[in-house]
């Protein structure tokens, strides 16, 4: 059995329902509304924050229906960040495929974006608890303010991993944060098992967005993007931080700057991503990623069904393997 079976093996049935409330609702009668939800539902990946809700739900009690729609809302919040993100970017490609700005336009994109906010919001709320509204909400300001955050980072003329990990815990480990909690408050958990389950949560998600930070050091067609991409965007990530701060290079720091300021052609880019692999920035980010994984697995609870244990251990080193 691959990691994907055995990461799903316990939430199967309640996968499969979940992934037709998803598609019931990015529906509209509207022609190119219609259209444009069609082609996001097909784009759709293996779904990894929802099962992650109801694996989270199961550890605590029995799946329900607010379960399902604090799922939905979570899913069809983070879909709609990454249809604005892409705009933000000014992205054409989204793990390989085409973006919806590069196959419509930037008005649409922004348009039904907020559209599906506002069907996070109606999920969130169908859920009859006031704590998960609460949480979606806080989610969506994290989002934004992680977003604002790493634009204020790339006019900085200092090289903080701090700050990095201030970006990351408000935009990729706040969405693994918020499906585990709103996992663990779907069915009951009590205050300390749902500060548990967050943790766990932003365990996996820390680690999860290094790994698609060491992506960005190698050509990746799946992923649709060339080496450095996030560079040419003006972001400098962990294994450049690594780097930056360990050297007394002052012509490497000049290139980050310039990366950072967007004035850094391809060429400069290609050599300072070679540096960076050189003077062991990749070895340093896979480390703090393995350490994150480590404080991931022990946080899962000892008393799991066996199941559950190995479903979550195997969604946790898929985190760390994956190759897009």
């Amino acid at each position: 059995m691959n990691k994907i079976d055995l990461i799903k093996q316990p939430v199967e049935k309640e996968l499969e329902v979940f992934r037709g409330l998803f598609e019931d609702s990015l529906t509209s009668t509207d022609p190119l509304l219609g259209e444009v939800l069609a082609y996001i539902k097909k784009r759709s990946g293996k779904m990894m924050r929802p099962i992650l809700v109801m694996l989270t739900a199961k550890l605590f009690g029995t799946l329900n229906q607010s379960t399902f729609h604090a799922a939905l809302s979570l899913e069809l919040l983070h879909t709609a960040s990454l249809v604005h993100d892409d705009v933000v970017d000014e992205s054409d490609k989204r793990r390989g495929q085409s973006s919806v700005n590069a196959i419509y336009n930037n008005k649409v994109s922004v348009l039904v974006g907020d559209y599906m906010l506002a069907t996070s919001l109606k999920h969130a709320a169908l859920t009859g608890k006031v704590e998960l509204v609460e949480l979606v909400a806080s989610l969506g300001q994290e989002l934004s303010e992680g977003e604002i955050l790493q634009l204020g980072n790339i006019g900085k003329e200092d090289f903080s991993e701090e700050a990095y990990f201030d970006v990351i815990r408000k935009k990729t480990a706040a969405l693994f944060k918020a499906s585990s909690q709103s996992g663990a408050v779907s069915v009951g958990a009590v205050q300390e098992e749902v500060m548990k389950a967050g943790l766990l949560g932003e365990m996996i998600g820390i680690a999860f967005q290094i790994k698609d930070d060491i992506f960005d050091y190698f050509e990746s067609p799946e992923l649709g993007k060339p080496t450095g991409n996030d560079m040419l965007e003006g972001k400098l990530t962990l294994p450049a931080l690594y780097v930056l701060n360990q050297t007394g290079d002052d012509s490497l720091k000049q290139t980050a700057l310039k990366i950072r300021s967007l004035e850094a052609s391809k060429e400069e880019i290609a050599a300072f991503v070679e540096t960076v692999k050189e003077r062991g920035g990749i070895e340093y980010a896979t480390r703090m990623m393995y350490e994150f994984r480590d404080k991931a697995l022990a946080l899962v609870p000892a008393s799991a069904d066996s199941s559950l244990k190995e479903a979550l251990t195997a969604y946790i080193d898929y985190v760390i393997e994956r190759n897009k």
